[in-house]
């Protein structure tokens, strides 16, 4: 007889409650801090093309954060975010992926972007709002998107993404399609109630996705002691009936096997599974952010000792497969072309005002029409306050 509870079907005869503090849920580590594999670990076999490929990508977005949080203390951009401490968790997991698979981000996974195909002019275009800007000027720096790599444009509000989720692989499933939905996000986001509604609706209708969440420590200033008391995030899996692993956000190959075989297990039975990567944001939330108000240069120190790329660059090195003269050289080449994009990008015009409305619906409302109307018209009367769209306007 089935259970219409859908719980338990065990039966006890004294009152006995469930311990919340049982054993921890172990991470999944592969690489010590040389860069050798422990000896009891599997080598997930990557190849030497790829690896190579997933380097270059986390290279190329701490080369990328560092150039333009510099802008945006100069004035030149209004907002940034950095991965630094993060960057093998996103090109990591994106390289264990499909390209068919959709990859829906929060807004420090660049590098999965990057790792797909993303240019550097496609990068410079986005921050700076400009008229060769796939999002056409409507999103804040660090919001990108790009149909053509299935990565999904960047909400500011957290966690809305996550029930999102669960409906596009829900979708995916219903079309029979070989593919999967990426969902990443932070801990703190995991307190939203959007976290709770996507997973049960996720595992309740058997949605191939994975949610990927960061749990770097801190939600902006909120470190994690204050946000929740249990087991971190892998653990309210079970409750919503989801398998999880836990994993070392800062090892690249750990975080690409554990993707690699939810990958695996969700193509062989579509079901949503979890994966928690254990982590540390070493820079700031934001540009708008700092950290130095809640927490000690001895932690951050602490966690710069086990930085992710300086530990796959030693297996790399271990693999006879990186050449540190050569990788100083392209290192070299990667900060002069994103400063050269940086200087290409930043004088082109802005969007054209009708771009506001335009590619929503197919064919703009009056109301949109009637608004666009009066903007334009606020534009031309005080022209000193637009400047960068006034020139472009026929009075």
């Amino acid at each position: 007889m089935t259970n219409p509870n859908n719980a338990g079907s065990g039966t006890i005869h004294q009152a006995r409650f469930v311990d919340p503090r049982g054993p921890a849920i172990a991470t999944l580590r592969l690489l010590r801090d040389d860069g050798r594999l422990y000896a009891d670990a599997r080598d997930p076999g990557l190849d030497r093309d790829t690896a190579l490929a997933m380097h270059r990508s986390m290279v190329f977005i701490r080369l990328l954060d560092e150039r333009m949080l510099a802008a945006q203390r100069q004035g030149r951009i209004s907002f940034y975010l950095q991965s630094l401490g993060e960057e093998a968790e996103a090109v990591a997991s994106a390289a264990a992926l499909d390209p068919a698979d959709m990859i829906m981000a929060q807004y420090r996974e660049q590098g999965a972007l990057h790792y797909r195909g993303f240019t550097l002019e496609q990068f410079m275009n986005q921050l700076f709002s400009n008229e060769r800007d796939l999002g056409k000027g409507r999103q804040m720096p660090v919001h990108y998107g790009s149909k053509a790599l299935n990565f999904m444009t960047i909400s500011s509000p957290l966690a809305t993404q996550i029930p999102q989720a669960a409906g596009y692989a829900y979708a995916q499933r219903l079309a029979g399609e070989a593919a999967l939905t990426l969902c990443y996000f932070g801990e703190g986001a995991a307190s939203e109630g959007d976290f709770h509604a996507g997973l049960n609706m996720a595992a309740v209708l058997r949605a191939p996705v994975i949610f990927f969440c960061r749990n770097n420590g801190y939600a902006i200033s909120t470190p994690a002691s204050e946000q929740f008391l249990g087991d971190g995030i892998a653990s309210r899996a079970a409750g919503y009936g989801i398998s999880a692993i836990r994993v070392d956000g800062a090892d690249a190959l750990a975080v690409y096997e554990a993707t690699r075989l939810a990958r695996a297990r969700i193509m062989d039975q579509p079901q949503p599974i979890l994966i928690e990567a254990i982590s540390y944001r070493l820079g700031a939330h934001s540009s708008s952010d700092d950290p130095s108000g809640y927490r000690s240069r001895e932690e951050e120190e602490h966690w710069r000792r086990r930085d992710p790329l300086a530990r796959f660059r030693l297996w790399l090195q271990h693999q006879g497969w990186l050449d540190d003269a050569e990788d100083n050289r392209e290192t070299d080449r990667l900060r002069q072309q994103i400063l050269a994009a940086l200087k290409q990008a930043e004088p082109l015009p802005k969007p054209p005002l009708e771009s506001l409305i335009s590619d929503v619906y197919a064919s703009p409302p009056v109301r949109l029409e009637q608004q666009l109307a009066a903007l334009r018209e606020q534009v031309l009367r005080y022209p000193e306050h637009y400047v960068a769209t006034a020139g472009r306007l026929k009075k």
